[in-house]
């Protein structure tokens, strides 16, 4: 998907590359330093990501707004920060 297609966000991170738990680890400290309302995208690829990333951020009272799936199998997560 072409950056220009991606939801209006305030920040992006690349965790495809990490391993749980550091996945949401990364999510969360790029959550921690927005602003309450602000859109991250987190581009993750793997199942365990997929599961615990979007669990553990809707936990921390984040709202989980989209899920959307790329050409090369990865997904980028659509998180506002509560």
């Amino acid at each position: 998907m072409p950056i220009t297609d991606l939801p209006v966000h305030d920040r992006a991170i690349d965790i495809t590359a990490e391993t749980c738990p550091m996945t949401y680890v990364r999510t969360r400290l790029a959550l921690d330093v927005m602003e309450q309302g602000q859109i991250l995208l987190v581009k993750l690829k793997g199942e365990d990501p997929l599961r615990n990333v979007p669990r553990a951020a809707a936990d921390q009272g984040h709202e989980l707004l989209d899920l959307l799936e790329q050409p090369d199998g990865s997904h980028v997560l659509v998180i506002q920060k509560g």
